[in-house]
């Protein structure tokens, strides 16, 4: 029986399907469906992002203490991939995962998608999950980001400098955390 059934949804809202997304999922995606279907399911917008993906399956999205949960947005009236949100870092052992999300399309932002998403990520965390707490690492420039931390009420627990690296710039990221008992 295969596990990965790309009509089924985990989660839904008012406009998106969330399917659920783990590290099983992705590796039966990968050795049981086209480059073309996983790129379109995914999302992906290009062949650096296809590449990256097959590292990750080659890498490994799971290791002995943490895992990998994300969702793929999928728009209700049209099913079309929109992004994907949910925990790259899960420390189940530890009761935390650190959040994230990502538009594949700027014609997708400044509609309240990710909030929706977002919304419906951390309710699955603490009442699936068993998560006591969330955390997120956020870019001090990335105004989107932060105004959906402020939204969910994340806490600013501390700044590091040089902490993420992207095309091969150190970026400094913004840490937050909201903990079960904070979420209203």
């Amino acid at each position: 029986m295969e596990i990965f059934d790309w009509q089924q949804f985990e989660l839904e809202t008012d406009r998106l399907y969330l399917k659920k997304i783990t590290p099983t999922v992705l590796k039966q995606l990968f050795e049981k469906h086209s480059k073309e279907f996983i790129i379109d399911f995914l999302g992906l917008q290009n062949e650096k992002e296809w590449e990256r993906e097959q590292e990750r399956i080659v890498g490994g999205y799971q290791t002995h203490d943490r895992t990998y949960l994300a969702f793929v947005m999928v728009l209700k009236e049209n099913h079309q991939t929109i992004g994907r949100s949910g925990y790259h870092h899960w420390y189940p052992k530890h009761y935390r995962a650190e959040l994230g999300y990502a538009l594949n399309h700027d014609k997708h932002k400044q509609q309240g998608y990710m909030k929706e998403a977002v919304k419906a990520i951390i309710d699955y965390g603490f009442e699936n999950m068993n998560l006591r707490r969330i955390e997120a690492y956020v870019g001090p420039t990335n105004e989107a980001s932060l105004k959906i931390m402020m939204h969910f009420n994340f806490q600013q627990e501390g700044y590091l400098k040089k902490h993420y690296v992207y095309d091969d710039v150190s970026e400094d990221s913004v840490v937050f955390s909201l903990l079960r008992e904070e979420f209203v």
